[in-house]
C-alpha cells in the first residue's frame, strides 16, 4: 500500500469509528479479532445496500424468489458439498514469533518466504487448516451431534431446491436469492472489514438448462456491473478478472471476479461463477433424494445447471465508504478557508437522507415548523433532526455522515420577510453545497425521486 493510500485508509477507519459506522466487536474487553459491529450509521448503510440488492435481484424480477436458510448446518450437507474434506487454507507457524500464517500470502525476500510480523524465515511446513466453525447440537457430545456454522449461504439454497421449485411453481431458468451471515475461521483476517470471520453474503443461484450456462454467466456479469454503478462505484474502478482454468474450482466451467480499487489494492468484491450441475448432483447423491427437474414441454428430466453471482456485503460497504470519502478545501461566506471531510454516498444508499435544521433552537416557531417537516418526511426516509450549534457546523456534521440533503427552516419559512416564501425551506445539496428554496409541500416527492 502506498503511503498516501495508507494514510487515506487510516482516516477512513478513524471516521468510521468516530461517526458510528463500524466498531471493533467486544472492544471494551480488548476486541475480538476479525469480528466487527455496525453502529447507527453503519447499520443503515448496510441495510440500504441489502435492500437495494434485494429489490433489483428479486423483487423487480419475475424469475427470482427468495430464501432465508438456517445458519446452523447439518454436517451431511457440508460433507456432500466437499467443505468438510477440502474447505481449507494452507497454514504455517513462525517458529520465531509463534504466529500462525497463511502460507500462500507470505512475502518473499531473496527467494525465501518470511513472516510479515517479525521478518523471520524459520517457518514450519504448510498444512491444511479447515476454515469452518463447528459446534455441538443438543446435550450429547458424540460425532452425530456435530453441526457447523455455514461457511457460505449457497448450500441451503441447493438442499431446498426441490421445495422451492414445487411451492413457487417456477420454470427454468429461475433463481433463488438469499442474503445472510456466513462464518469462516480465517487464519489472518485483514484489511479492516474486507476479510473477517463473520460476514454477510448476497447470493443468487440461477438455475438453467446445461446449454444456457455460459450465456447466462456473461449476462449476470453485466447485470452485476450495472448494480455497482447504480450504488456509486464507477465502472473505471471496477475490474473484471477472468479466472484462469488452473485457479477455478474444478466443477466450474467459467468464473469472473469483479474487483474494486481499494486503497490497499485491487481486491475482489464478487464472484460470478458457472457451477454446472455439481452442487445439485452432490446433494442428490448424498441424500438419496431427487433434485432434478422435469420439463413439461420436452418431457425431459435432468439436473439443472447453475450460475452464481455471490457478493460480499461487508466488502461492498467498505468499497462504498472508500469511494465516498473525500477531503476538500472550501471557503465560507466570510472568506475563511477550511478542510471539509465529506462522504459522497449515492442518495439511495446514504444512511441518512436529509438533515433537518431549525435556524435557531430558541425560536419556538422555527422549531415547531422543523418538527413538522421531520414528521412529514420520516415515514418515507431516514432523517436526522439537529438544532445544536451554528448552522455551518451542523452542515459539516452531516457531510461527514454522507447525508445528501440539508433542510434549513429559517425566517423565510415563516413568511416574516416575504410572504411568498412562507412554508418553503432552504434545501442544501451536499456535493455542490448549493442551496435553493423548495416548498414544503413538494419536499417529500423531490427527495423521494432523488433517492429512488
Amino acid at each position: 500500500m502506498l503511503p498516501n493510500e495508507s494514510q487515506r485508509m487510516e482516516k477512513i477507519v478513524s471516521l468510521c469509528k468516530r461517526r458510528g459506522f463500524i466498531f471493533q466487536a467486544s472492544e471494551i474487553y480488548g476486541g475480538l479479532n476479525g469480528v466487527w459491529d455496525y453502529g447507527p450509521l453503519g447499520v443503515e448503510l448496510k441495510r440500504n445496500l441489502k435492500d437495494y440488492w434485494w429489490r433489483v435481484m428479486a423483487r423487480e424480477r419475475d424469475d427470482v424468489v427468495g430464501l432465508d436458510g438456517a445458519i446452523l448446518t447439518h454436517s451431511a450437507v457440508l460433507k456432500a458439498s466437499g467443505h468438510v474434506d477440502t474447505f481449507s487454507d494452507p497454514m504455517v507457524d513462525c517458529r520465531t514469533c509463534k504466529a500462525r500464517l497463511r502460507a500462500d500470502q507470505l512475502p518473499e525476500k531473496k527467494g525465501a518466504k518470511q513472516c510479515p510480523l517479525c521478518g523471520g524465515t524459520d517457518l514450519t511446513e504448510a498444512r491444511p487448516f479447515n476454515l469452518m466453525f463447528s459446534t455441538q447440537m443438543g446435550a450429547s457430545a458424540d460425532p452425530d451431534s456435530i453441526a457447523y456454522l455455514r461457511p457460505e449461504t449457497a448450500q441451503s439454497i441447493f438442499v431446498q431446491f426441490k421445495n422451492v421449485l414445487d411451492t413457487s411453481r417456477k420454470k427454468l431458468p429461475f433463481g433463488i436469492a438469499q442474503i445472510g451471515k456466513a462464518f469462516r475461521n480465517e487464519i489472518n483476517p485483514r484489511n479492516y472489514i474486507f476479510r473477517s470471520r463473520e460476514f454477510e453474503q448476497m447470493e443468487l443461484e440461477y438455475f438453467c438448462r446445461p446449454e444456457q450456462g455460459m450465456e447466462l454467466l456473461d449476462y449476470w456479469l453485466e447485470e452485476r456491473l450495472k448494480f455497482y454503478e447504480n450504488i456509486g462505484l464507477p465502472r473505471e474502478k471496477l475490474h473484471v478478472l477472468t479466472v484462469p482454468d488452473a485457479d477455478r474450482a474444478f466443477y466450474s466451467k467459467g468464473t469472473y471476479d469483479i474487483e474494486y480499487d481499494f486503497p490497499f489494492g485491487k481486491q475482489e468484491l464478487e464472484g460470478v461463477a458457472y457451477r454446472t450441475d455439481y452442487d445439485l448432483t452432490q446433494h442428490q447423491k448424498g441424500s438419496g433424494k431427487p433434485l432434478d427437474y422435469f420439463d413439461e414441454e420436452t418431457k425431459q428430466r435432468f439436473t439443472p445447471h447453475v450460475v452464481e453471482p455471490s457478493a460480499g456485503v461487508d466488502r461492498t460497504v467498505l468499497a462504498l465508504i472508500c469511494e465516498a470519502y473525500a477531503e476538500e478545501t472550501v471557503t465560507d461566506d466570510k472568506g475563511k478557508t477550511e478542510t471539509r471531510t465529506v462522504l459522497r454516498f449515492h442518495p439511495r444508499i446514504a444512511p441518512i437522507k436529509a438533515g433537518i435544521f431549525p435556524l435557531l433552537k430558541n425560536n419556538g416557531q422555527l422549531v415547531s415548523k422543523a418538527r413538522e417537516v421531520q414528521a412529514l418526511l420520516r415515514p418515507h426516509m431516514n432523517v436526522f433532526y439537529d438544532e445544536t450549534g451554528a448552522i455551518g457546523r451542523r452542515y459539516r456534521r452531516q457531510d461527514e455522515a454522507g447525508t445528501p440533503f440539508g433542510i434549513t427552516i429559517d425566517f423565510e419559512s415563516l413568511g416574516e420577510r416575504d410572504e411568498s416564501l412562507r412554508d418553503t425551506v432552504t434545501l442544501r445539496h451536499r456535493d455542490s453545497m448549493k442551496q435553493e428554496r423548495v416548498s414544503i409541500s413538494h419536499l417529500a416527492r423531490r427527495l423521494a425521486d432523488a433517492i429512488l
